[in-house]
């Protein structure tokens, strides 16, 4: 999008580092004060052997040790784990290695590697439970595997019909265009509002946070608005990084509140796990305290940065001139 206005424009991959480190260290405190102050004092308490999940089992009382079993079992456990690291560090290590393409350009050759990840994460935590459940006499044999997998696949089942409607839902949204004429029309409003830059780039997050409730997937999100806000920015002395630096914010924020997140239903079968009457609407509203908190605080910190000029990263200001 930057190169509509200068073609010769190289993107700074580290452009918003010193931002996102900023954000870190203030959005952690302000979401460790909703939780504790505001979230779990409304959470219903459980009481440990009270309430039992389909699948996490009955909850322990927070001061009783493990048994035997269970300690030898998270040693085999682990045992499991550094062998099955160990097995993919030698695929990786010496001369004609499957998962290391050495006639591959530099940025292609770990591609095999990153390929083989969700093969190999399955075969980690495979691993890694069969010889805990072997150690500590749950698992008698592979019938017990496949049954303990179809229990955890069977809280998914809600998931699964769920997603089936949400991706009815989002395709006819995607068909409909109206995420499309609300980032352009949105765009073109900002554009012509001669506001300073704060206000501007604080109008930008609020508009981001409004359209992350009605596309749920931050790239197509940034397809739409970065050729038109990106350049637009430019035109008036905002640098790309810092446009990149105020999506983030305003996306960011809403995630956790818009169903449209991919993970949004998943969530919602975990809490289900504990509280089966709870539901989207239940969900929201608990997430919003956060929404609401990280806005604000998202906004606040995107001010003091354009007001005093602070590098958002190695090489990226705030303004930007032709």
């Amino acid at each position: 999008a930057a190169e509509t206005i200068l073609p010769s424009w190289d993107a700074n991959i580290a452009g918003n580092a010193y931002f996102i480190i900023a954000m870190t260290c203030i959005f952690l405190p302000a979401i460790w004060w909703v939780t504790d102050r505001i979230i779990e004092p409304r959470l219903a308490p459980i009481a440990p052997g009270q309430i039992e999940s389909s699948t996490a089992g009955a909850i322990k009382n927070p001061g009783a040790s493990l048994s035997q079993g269970e300690i030898t079992g998270l040693r085999y456990a682990g045992l499991a784990c550094l062998a099955v690291i160990l097995f993919w560090i030698i695929l990786c290590v010496g001369p004609g290695t499957p998962l290391i393409n050495e006639e591959g350009s530099p940025e292609a050759r770990f591609n095999p590697l990153f390929q083989s990840l969700v093969a190999g994460f399955f075969i980690l935590f495979l691993a890694a439970g069969w010889a805990y459940g072997i150690a500590a006499g749950t698992v008698d044999n592979h019938r017990d595997i496949v049954r303990m997998m179809s229990e955890a696949m069977s809280d998914l089942a809600y998931y699964l019909v769920l997603a089936f409607a949400a991706a009815h839902f989002v395709a006819m949204f995607n068909w409909s265009n109206l995420g499309l004429i609300f980032a352009i029309k949105g765009a073109a409003v900002l554009q012509g509002s001669s506001l300073p830059d704060p206000v501007l780039l604080s109008l930008i997050i609020l508009f981001g946070a409004f359209i992350n409730l009605f596309i749920g997937s931050a790239s197509a999100k940034w397809a739409l608005l970065a050729p038109v806000l990106v350049p637009m920015l430019m035109l008036i002395g905002i640098s790309p990084e810092m446009s990149t630096a105020a999506y983030r914010v305003g996306d960011s924020a809403t995630n956790i509140v818009t169903p449209l997140m991919p993970y949004f239903p998943l969530i919602l079968v975990f809490c289900q796990r504990w509280q089966k009457e709870f539901g989207l609407g239940s969900l929201a509203a608990t997430m919003l305290p956060y929404s609401l908190l990280l806005l604000c605080a998202g906004l606040i910190m995107t001010i003091v940065w354009v007001v005093f000029s602070i590098p958002l990263g190695p090489g990226a200001s705030v303004q930007f001139s032709l």
